[in-house]
């Protein structure tokens, strides 16, 4: 029975890693519920495992349960505390007026569930995709690394009014074309915020297209097939 079962596992890798990659994608959107029916102790635990998976800057992070999905830095430090420094402001994760906050960043939360979405997408296509090489990975990866390291160099000269706060250089190149909130700040639909989402999505497209299909010829490759139990008893009578 065992056997079967590890062979049914194996055959259906991508059915088990949907439910245990869905459970931790998942996870951290549960911690907001459980502080808003006020299971705080749970909340907190998740809160403090993811938050060794993100720097979960409340500014950069979605809040549920609230008046608004994303506050800026202003109202959260009026809030919270008048504060620059990102350890001080990661450990807010909200209030009953401003809802609570999900356990990672919205750049964590587009990399990670495009991963899981994109999985059931090549599942389904598998057959008509070649694997992304190295570069395509590469590449769809550098986006995310040009923009984190300009946002941290960013933060590190003045968090909260660095040139990707106020993306003033965004300004001249674009001749104004925009209101000032997509200009200014990590708000929802800023460029900043649209810029982490894509950015995210495509590295979880890139390590999907990139590892599942060796992931999946490995598994091929092992041979395994559920063994028929039928026979192997005919043949240890006839032994």
């Amino acid at each position: 029975m065992s056997n079967r079962l590890f062979y049914f596992l194996i055959r259906n890798w991508i059915l088990v890693f949907s439910l245990m990659y869905g459970l931790f994608v998942g996870l951290p959107f549960l911690a907001p519920l459980l502080m808003q029916i006020g299971w705080i102790g749970p909340a907190k635990i998740i809160y403090t495992f993811y938050s060794l998976l993100c720097h979960q800057l409340p500014q950069r992070s979605f809040f549920l349960f609230g008046s608004q999905s994303m506050y800026p830095l202003s109202e959260i430090q009026a809030n919270w505390q008048n504060s620059t420094n990102p350890l001080i402001l990661r450990q807010f994760i909200g209030n009953p007026e401003f809802g609570w906050k999900v356990a990672w960043s919205d750049r964590m939360v587009s990399m990670y569930t495009s991963i899981l979405i994109f999985a059931w997408f090549w599942w389904l296509l598998r057959k008509k995709l070649n694997p992304l090489p190295i570069r395509g990975l590469v590449l769809l990866g550098l986006a995310m690394v040009v923009d984190g390291t300009t946002h941290l160099i960013s933060d590190l000269t003045r968090l909260g009014q660095g040139f990707r706060d106020t993306n003033i250089w965004l300004v001249s190149l674009t001749n104004n074309a925009f209101t000032p909130s997509f200009y200014m700040g990590d708000a929802l639909g800023s460029f900043n915020s649209w810029l982490r989402f894509v950015t995210g999505v495509l590295l979880g497209v890139g390590i999907v297209w990139f590892s599942f299909p060796h992931i999946d010829a490995a598994i091929q490759d092992m041979g395994i097939s559920q063994p028929n139990t039928k026979t192997s008893r005919m043949s240890g009578t006839n032994n």
